[in-house]
């Protein structure tokens, strides 16, 4: 994070419980710096504020256009919020409903889509939807 000084840093992890357990070590780290008030690193001390401070940190949630996917992103975007934590925007990745697919099965799967897409913009601040590319 320190280096989002000079740089643009991305973090990318795993589905819903590696980002909690990231922002639960962020947390804790916070609170044994401020209990101890000990010869942390200042990046140590700035972690969990700068991941809350969205003029520097910007979080993006991905979810493909599926149910569990879309449902855990919601999930996460509700505990980021509670961590003080707004999300900057989502990406509904891979989506078959903005593709002119012709193939009978692919066009099934793209009919399941847009109301798993609705349910993402209704939490979304920003969303942006990714077409499904070879």
């Amino acid at each position: 994070m320190e280096r989002g000084e000079d740089e643009i840093v991305v973090i990318d992890t795993a589905p819903t419980g590696h980002t909690i357990l990231l922002m639960d070590a962020a947390e804790a780290y916070h609170r044994e710096v401020a209990r101890t008030q000990s010869d942390a690193p200042e990046s140590v001390r700035r972690l969990l504020p700068r991941l809350r401070d969205s003029e520097f940190t910007r979080t993006i949630l991905v979810a493909l256009p599926e149910s569990t996917p879309v449902h855990e992103a919601a999930s996460l975007d509700a505990d980021l919020r509670r961590a003080g934590i707004t999300p900057f925007a989502w990406v509904v990745n891979r989506s078959l409903a903005v593709t002119s697919t012709a193939h009978p099965f692919l066009q099934a799967k793209a009919e399941t889509e847009p109301d798993l897409i609705a349910e993402a913009a209704e939490t979304a601040t920003r969303l942006t939807i990714l077409p499904w590319e070879a």
